[in-house]
């Protein structure tokens, strides 16, 4: 799909005037009426079919496959296996930074987790090559399955998250506890859990001589291409990715996986397009996964509810042959004030898949176990969470004193606890109840997240009718951010959302960065905002240099840009519009290019991260332990609001995670095996319609002159963070049954 095709898509549904408006999705008609093309929704001519076939182990080798009966199925094409594998020109047990893993690609006959590439099959039908994966019947020499804490292998990882230390200390820890009136101390643990995106990863990889082009689903396309490029050992150039829509992503589709991989090299190898596309069994295991985790928190206290330390262990589990560990520990860092900080984490060696970034990586472990934990330690000093929370509230960023950029927690946890009703809570659990009898709870928790930003590009061309195109490769995974960049262009050049044609998701245009880590419409947007005025400023120099203009000689005093028009500063009656100069001076076009980074004085001297406070309601059968969350008000306060129906969609999808998290959500295995027995979405568990309760979120508004030049921050993650334990705390206060393992089951509470 060309940018000129996709661009008509990305004009649906538009109306408003600039950013700050809650304008409606520009792509939502064409996803809705099932008119978008994603990835596995293109068939180039002569294409074929690539099923992988997957190990039904998770340690030792394969030491057989029935490659003829497989071939000697009608409709197989060709059988790929270790021993007949083309060459690569990257070596796959290498990692290619900054998010690389280590991927399995039929370099040899090991397995190192179930669901691990061990053939691939290619078909003129998908039914032929799923047949024929099928037929290849593989034989295998096992090794005992290392599958949980008891026995995988504990070891001190070199890094943490994405290249991040395994210690941070601040303070003296131990002085800390020991000059504690009291020490509260508890273990939490958390699963494994998967990205379950509602479209699986695949591809469609079509090569013309050296060239490729990838269709995809891909958070990071720029980024992308280059690593392709190097597997195949051709210039990042010749590999065009074209991801319009993806039908979700959480982090797992910014990461090149084994099994796209060969996809790509079937096509090159067969010299025909070839499509893969992962079964929803198969995406447990290539393509990531939020690890395991088992915290250890100590909280010191004095009489008065203030921190003297607090130390945070996490052991993180990954995989046995590469590193990510969740960084879980971290999240105590940048919240609660206390002169001794201690963050620390350990590895754990499992036969499964290596995890990665999953929504708010790290932190929506890390803060589950955290605000449990500060719950448990008001507790113990008699005091209500809230009061408690605000005790150890920090105007500095702990441990290093950098200011904030901007903080407005004070006025999340004062609007939160206001439209909840927090007030009137008891402070002892089991003392409220509904008119059935059920118990009822009420619980908190701070939520916070970091703002990044990406290197990142754009383009913006003023034409001759007034009109602007603007450029950048981006994604946009369901967060609305062809909307939102949109608004962000519109508004920097001076124009109505309507009168701008936004064209993205291919790699062939500037790099618009990582959608990640909710820094995309900050990294993205700041670019084409910087494009948009350099388009402005070339506009205002025709204009201002120009006899025949109105606006002639203003070039001192200055002019705005302002629905399609060119105004003097000190005289908007004298105006002329784009249309007018641009024909004078016979220009098609104007065109605006621009770079986005951060100042490094910006990073290195500001704390920046976006808050916020979730307050929840759940309902408990004092008889059967039934749970249900009745009730979420979330608060969150994130710089300037570009979109607020977007911002708020993303807070919901953040708060109906925490559901998912603290109540349902974990990959259940076989301990014998390393089988994960739940690897479909019919018993791993999400929530569906009947088990969101009511909803609210509060957008409080923030004004952020330092984090970058829009005043944005990220919005796609936080709501995960402050929700779990919100929940897990008022599951204690309707029961008095403290639990400290997520999700909660009934069976914890009988």
């Amino acid at each position: 799909m060309s940018p000129e095709s996709i661009s008509p898509i990305l004009q649906q549904g538009r109306h408003g005037s600039n950013a700050g408006q809650p304008l409606t999705r520009r792509d939502g008609v064409l996803k809705v009426t099932g008119r978008a093309t994603y990835a596995a929704d293109n068939h180039p001519r002569g294409m074929l079919y690539a099923v992988t076939a997957v190990s039904t182990i998770a340690r030792g080798r394969v030491t057989s496959l029935d490659v003829a009966a497989a071939k000697a199925h009608p409709g197989v094409v060709e059988v790929i296996t270790p021993a007949n594998r083309p060459p690569l020109s990257h070596n796959p047990a290498e990692k290619m930074p900054p998010f690389g893993f280590r991927v399995e690609v039929l370099q040899d006959d090991t397995v190192r987790y179930v669901n691990q590439p061990i053939a691939l099959v290619v078909a003129e039908t998908l039914e032929a090559a799923t047949e024929g994966a099928a037929l290849l019947n593989p034989r295998y020499e096992t090794a005992p399955a290392r599958t949980g804490r008891d026995n995988g292998d504990r070891y001190a990882p070199p890094a943490i998250g994405v290249g991040s230390p395994p210690r941070t200390a601040y303070g003296d820890i131990e002085a800390g506890m020991a000059s504690a009136t009291r020490v509260t101390t508890a273990e939490y643990s958390t699963p494994a859990q998967y990205h379950n995106a509602m479209e699986p990863h695949a591809v469609v990889a079509e090569w013309d001589g050296d060239r490729v082009t990838l269709d995809m689903p891909n958070q990071a396309l720029a980024l992308s291409a280059g690593a392709y490029a190097k597997y195949f050992g051709i210039p990042p150039e010749n590999v065009l990715i074209r991801s319009p829509f993806l039908g979700g992503g959480f982090g797992s589709k910014a990461i090149l996986n084994g099994p796209q991989i060969l996809g790509i090299l079937a096509a090159r190898m067969l010299q025909r397009p070839v499509k893969l596309a992962l079964t929803r069994a198969q995406m447990y295991g290539p393509v990531g996964h939020r690890g395991a985790t088992w915290q250890t928190l100590r909280i010191g206290t004095e009489d008065d509810g203030r921190i003297t330390a607090l130390h945070h262990h996490s052991l993180s589990a990954t995989s046995s042959f590469d590193d990510f560990i969740e960084p879980a520990a971290n999240s105590s860092l940048p919240l609660y004030a206390s002169p001794a900080l201690l963050a620390e984490h350990e590895g754990l060696r499992l036969d499964t898949g290596t995890p990665g970034p999953m929504r708010a990586p790290g932190e929506a472990s890390g803060s589950a176990a955290l605000e449990v934990a500060i719950d448990e330690a008001a507790q113990a000093c008699g005091m209500d969470p809230l009061a408690f929370r605000l005790a150890n509230y920090a105007e500095t960023e702990p441990g290093t004193n950098k200011p904030f950029s901007s903080k407005a927690l004070r006025e999340c946890y004062d609007q939160g606890a206001s439209r909840f009703g927090w007030s009137t809570r008891p402070l002892e659990p089991r003392q409220m109840r509904d008119e059935n009898g059920l118990l009822v709870g009420w619980g908190m928790g701070t939520a916070v997240f970091h703002c990044p930003h990406f290197p990142a590009e754009a383009r913006a061309t003023l034409r001759a009718d007034g009109t602007a195109l603007v450029e950048t490769g981006g994604a946009d995974m369901g967060q609305g951010a062809w909307t939102a960049l949109a608004q962000i262009a519109a508004e920097a050049l001076g124009l109505d959302p309507d009168q701008v044609e936004l064209h993205s998701g291919i790699s062939n245009l500037p790099d618009g960065g990582i959608a990640g880590g909710s820094g995309h419409t900050a990294s993205a947007g700041l670019a084409l905002h910087n494009a948009g005025e350099d388009a402005i400023a070339q506009l205002s120099e025709l204009a201002t240099s120009d006899e025949a203009s109105p606006l002639y000689g203003a070039g001192n005093v200055g002019v705005v840009a302002r629905h399609g028009r060119l105004h003097r500063r000190d005289d908007e009656t004298r105006s002329e519009s784009y249309a007018d100069i641009l024909a004078r001076a016979r220009r098609r076009e104007i065109v605006g290019t621009a770079k986005a980074n951060r100042s490094p004085d910006v990073a290195e001297g500001h704390a920046l991260l976006s808050h916020g406070a979730v307050f929840a309601e759940v309902k408990v059968d004092p008889d059967l332990g039934q749970m249900r969350v009745s009730r979420l008000v979330g608060a969150f306060a994130a710089g300037r609001v570009i979109n607020p129906r977007l911002v708020q969609s993303q807070y919901f999808g953040g708060m109906i995670w925490g559901i998912s998290f603290a109540l349902q959500e974990e990959a259940i295995t076989d301990r014998r095996t390393g089988r994960i027995m739940n690897a479909d979405l019919a018993e791993y568990h999400v929530p569906v319609n009947a088990d969101v309760p009511s909803l609210e979120a509060i957008l409080v508004p923030e004004q952020d002159d330092i984090v970058n030049v829009l005043g944005v921050k990220g919005v796609g993650e936080i709501g995960v963070t402050g929700t779990v334990g919100a929940i897990a705390n008022a599951v204690w206060h309707a029961t008095g049954v403290r639990v400290r393992r997520f999700p909660i089951k009934i069976e914890d509470l009988l």
